[in-house]
C-alpha cells in the first residue's frame, strides 16, 4: 500500500479526458485520512458503464481507511428498515400463495386495478434483457435518448435495428419506442397525455410503448400504470431504488395478460427469492412509510441542490433521487471527488455531466460539501 501525507488533488497531473473512460494515470495527494494505492485501470467498453461499484473505484482510486461515500447511483440512501424474516423465506421454495401476495401488493403500491396482469422478477434489468427475446419488432426500435443506456444496447445486441430519439414526434417508422419516465439521468418527465398519444398510434400498428419508471415512485403523478391494460403498453417498475433495497433485486413489469406471461415464462420458476418476496410484500403495503419517505426524499433533494449551486455547478435536473449537473472542469471533478472518496456518476458520451445521488445523513453532506468547496 503506497501511503501518502495529507494534501490536495493536483489538478495537472490528470489526465484530463480519463475520468470518463480508457485508462487514467493521475497523482493524488489527498484529504486527511484516506489512504490510497493508485493503479492503472482499463475499461471494458463493450458493455455500458454503470455508477454503484466501488470496488472498481477502489481499483481507480485506491482504497479508503475510513470508506466510500457512494454517490453514483440514484438509489434511495436511507433504505427501507424492516428487513426481519421467517426461517422459511431462506430455507424452502416460494409458494404461489406468498409469490400472488406480493404482486397484490405491488397492485396496491401503483395504484391498479385488482385485474391487472403483472409480472414479478429479480430486478427490472432482468427484464430488459428478456424483453428483446420475446418481442420482435416489425420496424425499429426508438428509444428516447440520452437514457439508461442499458435499453438500447440490449435491443441492439439482440440484433434489432435502434434508433435515438429526442422527441415523441420522431418515432414515425419505429415499431417499439422506449421512454425512461422520469428520465435518468436528467430527470425529464413526459406528459401522460402525450405517451397516452403514442401509446395509441403504436397499438395501432401493432407496436409497443415500454415505459420504464424505475424513479416513478418519487414522481407518482406521471406514473401510467392506471393504463396498464391498455393495448400496446408495458411498463416496468422498480422496487429497489425508493426502498433503498437495490441488492434484493425485485421488479415487476405491468401490461395486458399475455405479455406479462411471456415474460415469466421466459423467467421461469422461482424467478424472485422468499427473501425478496416477503420483504418486498411489507414494504410495498407500508404506506406511511412510502408518504414520508417521498416528503423526506424531497428535503434532500433540496439540501443537494444548495450544495452544488453554492460550488458553482450548473443543474441539469434531476429526481428526488439524483440531481444532474454540468461544468466544464467535469472531468476534473470528477478526479478530485474520487481521490476524496466520493463517487459520482460521470457519462462517456456527455464530458461535461455529473451525476450525484442524495448523502443520506448530516456526516456524508459535511464531507460531500467539504470536498466541493476545498
Amino acid at each position: 500500500m503506497q501511503r501518502r501525507k495529507p494534501g490536495h488533488f493536483i489538478k495537472n497531473s490528470v489526465n484530463s479526458g480519463g475520468s470518463v473512460g480508457g485508462s487514467i494515470t493521475l497523482v493524488c495527494e489527498p484529504y486527511s485520512d484516506y489512504d490510497f494505492e493508485m493503479r492503472m485501470v482499463e475499461r471494458d467498453n463493450s458493455a455500458p458503464n454503470h455508477g454503484g461499484d466501488i470496488s472498481v473505484a477502489a481499483q481507480r482510486f485506491g482504497r479508503l481507511a475510513n470508506g466510500w461515500l457512494d454517490l453514483s447511483t440514484g438509489i434511495n440512501p436511507v433504505p427501507y428498515s424492516n428487513l426481519e424474516l421467517a426461517n422459511a423465506a431462506w430455507t424452502s421454495l416460494p409458494t404461489t400463495e406468498s409469490l400472488n401476495g406480493l404482486l397484490d401488493a405491488a397492485r396496491s403500491a401503483y395504484d391498479l386495478v385488482d385485474s391487472t396482469a403483472l409480472c414479478a422478477a429479480p430486478g427490472t434489468q432482468a427484464l430488459l434483457q428478456i424483453l428483446p427475446e420475446i418481442f420482435v419488432p416489425k420496424g425499429p426500435v426508438a428509444v428516447m435518448s440520452p437514457t439508461y443506456s442499458e435499453h438500447a444496447h440490449l435491443w441492439r445486441v439482440n440484433g434489432h435495428p435502434v434508433i435515438e430519439i429526442e422527441q415523441f414526434e420522431d418515432f414515425d417508422a419505429a415499431a417499439v419506442v422506449v421512454v425512461v419516465n422520469p428520465n435518468n439521468p436528467d430527470g425529464r418527465r413526459h406528459d401522460p397525455t402525450i405517451l397516452e398519444a403514442a401509446r395509441r398510434k403504436l397499438a395501432a400498428l401493432g407496436g409497443l410503448l415500454i415505459i420504464d419508471e424505475a424513479f416513478a415512485d418519487v414522481t407518482p403523478e406521471i406514473s401510467m400504470t392506471s393504463q396498464a391494460e391498455m393495448d400496446g403498453l408495458l411498463i416496468l417498475r422498480s422496487f429497489g431504488k425508493f426502498f433503498g433495497l437495490a441488492g434484493l433485486r425485485l421488479g415487476f413489469a405491468v401490461g395486458q395478460d399475455d405479455m406479462t406471461k411471456r415474460l415469466a415464462s421466459q423467467l421461469g420458476p422461482w424467478a424472485v427469492s422468499g427473501p425478496a418476496i416477503e420483504i418486498g410484500t411489507r414494504a410495498l403495503r407500508d404506506k406511511n412509510w412510502i408518504d414520508q419517505t417521498r416528503q423526506s426524499l424531497a428535503l434532500l433533494r433540496a439540501r443537494l441542490d444548495k450544495i452544488l449551486l453554492s460550488a458553482g455547478l450548473e443543474i441539469v435536473g434531476g429526481t428526488d433521487l439524483y440531481v444532474l449537473t454540468r461544468t466544464k472542469d467535469a472531468a476534473f471533478l470528477y478526479e478530485k471527488l474520487g481521490c476524496a472518496g466520493v463517487l459520482v456518476r460521470a457519462f462517456e458520451d456527455r464530458p461535461e455531466w455529473l451525476r450525484f445521488g442524495l448523502p443520506g445523513n448530516e456526516a456524508e453532506f459535511e464531507r460531500l460539501e467539504k470536498v466541493l468547496q476545498d
